[in-house]
């Protein structure tokens, strides 16, 4: 779709004048709706879609609602349609769906339970991540929220537990839980390198885990936050992989420091993974990805604010160069295919309170944050490259 359309469409479908958000009389119901189209230019390899001849395949639609019942009982969902390249064909989805029961809650504490599809609380933006006005940025850092492994990392189909402690020196925040994870195509083409003979499903629970401090105006936050994940592969007879399973620890530490005009925010990520029993043509059998970022935002006016960022993100964080990782390939995947330093500047212009539009360019260095499913002869990636993107957003 030219970008003149997508912008009209979302203006007169969640323009200011109708970009309200439905209320009913007795206050109890809440709906609410956002929808975002961006514009992405590289110059070279496919980052959401053909974006070296410039992709609008980066398109949001989402509306969520939510019920409380009682002040203990409250019910939310929300639907999301996502188009994002090669990845995600705007299918509509479940994004979550669950039941919230406030078990205990007074000045001092708080005990719930949620059970349902549940969002991971996996560092800080993951919760929100399909949001665009709760974003940093048009993209989340890609070293740590991989868009390539989305939904593996978004939520979870199971039960967590989560608590509060407000006290004068602060808030503590804990959750443990544990579901089923969520694998799609994507997670395949990330985890074993392409679409192979048999599928690639969850195995067991997904183990889910944080704990948060906050000081009592939230200026500083520091948390720490997990999830521990298998997965078995179901080879088809005759298939060039075996009957594998895939075992893997997402951890994240993260801190957030808020002023009045400007915000810095640095997150540190560690995932073990471990490949077992997948045969003698899969070349790995373990690592540790590694990823971090710093990135800081200033707001110029209340509507105005430019952000900057710096990630760092490594296939095996022992082999940050890539060789020893291309060698087991055979050369065939590029030393560079294995890491990405990427440095973000970027702009957002709230227009009017429901309408947003943000400016974003990227230099990158090295390809790991790819799709391998947009980009799947590593003969054609390029180690340096540029992206320019631009959005906009709308919500009700």
């Amino acid at each position: 779709m030219p970008m003149r359309l997508a912008i009209l469409a979302l203006l007169t479908l969640f323009g200011p004048t109708h970009a309200k958000a439905l209320e009913f009389a007795d206050g109890k119901l809440q709906i609410h709706g956002f929808a975002s189209q961006a514009v992405i230019d590289s110059s070279a390899n496919r980052y959401y879609g053909d974006s070296p001849d410039t992709s609008f395949d980066f398109t949001e639609l989402g509306i969520n609602a939510s019920y409380q019942f009682n002040p203990r009982l409250l019910i939310s969902g929300q639907i999301l349609s996502r188009r994002a390249g090669d990845m995600y064909d705007g299918s509509p989805s479940l994004d979550y769906g669950l039941i919230d029961y406030t078990v205990l809650s007074d000045v001092q504490h708080r005990l719930g339970v949620r059970v349902g599809r549940i969002k991971n609380p996996l560092g800080l933006y993951n919760e929100t991540r399909d949001v665009p006005f709760t974003r940093p940025g048009i993209f989340l850092p890609q070293v740590i929220y991989y868009d390539k492994v989305r939904n593996l990392l978004l939520s979870s189909d199971g039960i967590m537990v989560y608590g509060d402690l407000y006290r004068g020196f602060g808030n503590l925040s804990a959750t443990v839980g544990g579901g089923r994870a969520i694998a799609d195509e994507n997670v395949e083409w990330a985890f074993l390198g392409g679409d192979f003979a048999g599928d690639l499903e969850p195995e067991g629970l997904a183990w889910i885990g944080s704990l948060w401090y906050a000081t009592p105006a939230e200026q500083f936050k520091v948390g720490l936050s997990g999830v521990a994940t298998q997965l078995q592969f179901d080879a088809a007879p005759g298939g060039v992989l075996g009957a594998g399973t895939i075992d893997t620890i997402d951890l994240i530490a993260s801190a957030e420091y808020n002023a009045r005009d400007w915000t810095l925010v640095a997150e540190y990520s560690r995932q073990p993974l471990d490949w077992d029993d997948f045969g003698p043509f899969y070349p790995f059998d373990s690592n540790v990805i590694e990823g971090y970022y710093l990135q800081g935002s200033y707001r110029l006016r209340p509507n105005l604010e430019i952000m900057a960022r710096y990630e760092e993100g490594f296939a095996d964080r022992s082999d940050r160069s890539g060789r020893e990782s291309s060698a087991l390939t055979g050369g065939l995947t590029p030393p560079y295919d294995f890491f990405s330093k990427i440095a973000t500047l970027g702009l957002r212009w709230d227009i009017h309170p429901k309408v947003m539009l943000r400016l974003e360019y990227q230099r990158h260095d090295g390809t790991f944050a790819l799709s391998i499913r947009e980009n799947p002869d590593p003969s054609e990636l390029t180690r340096d490259w540029d992206v320019f993107a631009a959005s906009l957003s709308v919500r009700f």
